[in-house]
């Protein structure tokens, strides 16, 4: 017999992207999920191959170094009987010289860019093909694959979709804004994979690296620290006040793949800015375009314990003011993501969602990255499991202590228990609702069951009785606190006694940031003295003006409100405080025309200046994966007048079917970071 010589081959791209969910990705190279067959066929030259004569096996290798001992080099004959456990090459037909083969990697196969080749023998002679390449991801879809994920609908949503919502605002105000992750789109596969080549642990010690890249826990970490530049050459930069002259003002994206582009453009320089949820939101790109299940989730009211007590100390004069600036915030909300994974590396049960923070607050194991930590063992309180669950522990459950400190110096204490960990936020499966996943982290407050946590995380809860005290205080805020208006918030005190009780109460608004950084003043009332009749109610109100708040509001749109109810009869202190959102104007996006795959569609944006003066320097900017290529920006020539309407009309031709999102920020020099979004059905080109 002539030796068996390779002519030509076909890696099977449109089907095998089809079976493996990944044709989407639109690269012109093979990418397959772990564990599940893919085919590729081989033409020979002369003759065909014959079973008995010619040896036909594989070899493929990932990384810098292969070798077999690490994992990352392979070589395996064909066979009749695959193994799961190991790489494996099956014929499928043979139909003259063209062969059919069916290649599967183990479900614990390293992730990441495989070179593929052949070789064959006839007799004593031997020759050795380069196929091609091929980029194997992790499989949420097979059951032994450490990701894997039951539910369809989930696998679709935390793994496929490509646009999802982000919750923001305040625990009394919440709102969602969109955001298109575009993990599938051109270019993203191949800079999430030099993402993992330039980490630090990589630069250290390749051929280590590369073998645990089978380890999605391992993945996880490398992300979470790649995601923010403070150890590496990481993505983002993270600003949280004005400048952002040099850079994007970080409540101006709208999406992680012009951000990841940008950082791929610029030889891996990070991307000025970031604040909490755009670290989230790239680092779910990131981890969906690998493979592994992950959602972006929104806690409000989190604390951030530096000094690892679960209290938050805040000290307030008796105006309601900050007397010095907190070395431990409370933020208005923050996001980190969970990706879901078995944690075979921990003794007991903590398979599922796993908690990963890729913004840079404190070092882990000399790092600024977070996670992955359990979501059971936070709402355990099982401090001991990897990693840094002591940290999040906190985030979701620390104690406030309000110091009050009066002119001698005495300080009054006023304590709030149930402050922190409000209203943990993901987007719903499948729908743009929020789903409420509170109930993962933490015990309900006050039960038997949360008590046993905070002892086993040796804290003890400060269980006041807020629900039975003597006199209860709280501010509630009216209709219409949008920007350009003012508007009226309230001190409501409740007298729960069958005594009548004499206090003084006053009210003071500073604007804030999100991230707990207060500003200047912008409402003070002086203090009221009120006799409270019996089992009542009263109010003491503050009108917030917008003449007040105008300059000095951040582009987080919030107002502090602090109330302080001084009791006569026992001299006791009560706090309440209160983040209130003002609201931006809405965007406006109407679809004119039939919404039909590679048919011209225009889309109608429309804003209207809230304000009492022009709007100048306005900037539109519109993206949604399969209907825009990429990233549209339309700056308006004119100025916005008060009261009228920004408006522009764009063309798109919709290059996929199904439900898209068309979202769309606005930018000008006195309204930043408003946000809005349309579903758009898209009709399937016809056959």
């Amino acid at each position: 017999f002539a030796d068996l010589v390779l002519d030509t081959w076909d890696l099977q791209l449109e089907r095998n992207g089809r079976e493996h969910r990944t044709a989407d990705m639109g690269c012109q190279q093979l990418v397959v999920r772990r564990g599940q067959p893919f085919s590729i066929t081989l033409h020979f030259s002369g003759r065909g191959y014959e079973e008995g004569v010619d040896k036909l096996a594989f070899n493929v290798e990932t990384g810098p170094c292969p070798n077999e001992t690490s994992g990352t080099r392979f070589h395996f004959a064909m066979t009749d009987c695959p193994e799961e456990s190991c790489w494996s090459a099956v014929i499928q037909q043979q139909d003259g010289e063209s062969l059919s083969v069916s290649l599967c990697s183990p479900p614990n196969a390293c992730v990441g860019r495989y070179i593929l080749t052949l070789e064959t023998s006839t007799g004593y002679q031997g020759s050795s093909f380069h196929i091609g390449n091929f980029i194997l991801l992790f499989n949420a879809w097979h059951p032994e694959d450490t990701v894997f994920l039951r539910e369809e609908d989930e696998r679709r949503e935390y793994v496929l979709s490509q646009q999802g919502l982000i919750y923001q605002g305040t625990s009394d105000y919440i709102f969602s804004i969109p955001w298109n992750f575009g993990q599938f789109e051109d270019g993203i596969l191949a800079i999430c994979l030099n993402m993992l080549d330039i980490n630090p642990k990589h630069l250290r010690d390749q051929n280590r690296d590369c073998s645990r890249r089978n380890d999605p826990v391992y993945i996880g970490r490398v992300v979470s620290a790649m995601v923010n530049c403070n150890d590496d050459k990481g993505v983002l930069w993270g600003r949280w006040k004005d400048p952002y002259e040099d850079g994007m003002n970080p409540l101006s994206w709208i999406g992680s793949v012009d951000i990841l582009k940008r950082w791929q453009k610029f030889g891996c320089e990070p991307v000025k800015y970031g604040q909490c949820w755009v670290f989230a939101a790239v680092a779910c790109t990131v981890m969906r375009c690998l493979g592994i299940p992950t959602r972006v989730v929104t806690n409000y009211v989190s604390a951030h314990d530096t000094n690892a007590n679960l209290i938050i100390d805040r000290y307030i004069n008796e105006t309601g003011e900050q007397e010095q600036q907190p070395k431990e915030g409370i933020w208005n909300y923050h996001c980190w993501v969970e990706s879901w994974m078995a944690r075979p590396d921990l003794a007991g049960d903590y398979d599922g969602w796993q908690a990963l923070d890729p913004t840079p607050q404190e070092k882990s194991e000399g790092v600024y990255c977070c996670g992955p930590a359990p979501v059971k063992a936070i709402k355990e309180g099982d401090m001991q499991m990897k990693y840094d669950i002591p940290f999040i522990f906190a985030e979701v459950n620390a104690d406030v202590v309000y110091w009050v400190v009066q002119q001698d110096g005495m300080k009054k204490q006023s304590i709030h228990s149930s402050y922190v960990g409000k209203n943990i936020s993901t987007k719903s499966v499948g729908k743009d609702s929020r789903e409420d996943i509170t109930h993962n982290y933490k015990y309900p407050e006050g039960s038997e069951e949360e008590r046993k946590v905070f002892a086993k995380a040796e804290h003890e809860k400060k269980s006041i009785q807020e629900e039975d005290e003597a006199l209860h205080l709280k501010i509630k805020v009216s209709e219409g606190a949008n920007k350009g208006s003012d508007f009226d918030v309230f001190a409501v005190i409740n007298n729960n006694t069958d005594v009548g009780r004499v206090c003084t109460v006053r009210l003071c608004a500073r604007t804030t940031s999100y991230n707990g950084v207060v500003g200047p003043q912008c409402g003070l009332t002086d203090s009221t003295d009120i006799e409270l009749e019996p089992r009542s109610e009263n109010r003491v109100p503050m009108r917030i003006l917008y003449e007040q708040y105008k300059d000095n509001l951040t582009q987080d749109n919030l107002i502090k409100v602090v109330a302080l109810l001084t009791d006569h009869q026992t001299g006791d202190v009560l706090v309440a405080v209160r983040d209130i959102y003002v609201e931006n104007p809405p965007i406006k996006i109407r679809i004119l025309g039939e919404p039909r795959q590679n048919r011209k569609l225009v889309a109608e944006i429309s804003l209207v200046n809230p304000l009492e003066v022009p709007l100048n320097n306005c900037v539109f900017m519109v993206e949604g994966t399969g209907l825009t290529n990429g990233q549209l920006v339309k700056e308006l020539e004119e100025s916005v007048e008060p009261q009228a309407e920004a408006k522009f009309r764009l063309d798109l031709v919709p290059q996929q079917s199904g439900l898209l999102k068309l979202m769309v920020d606005f930018e000008s020099d006195k309204l930043t970071g408003v946000k809005g979004y349309r579903n758009v059905i898209i009709a399937a080109q016809p056959m």
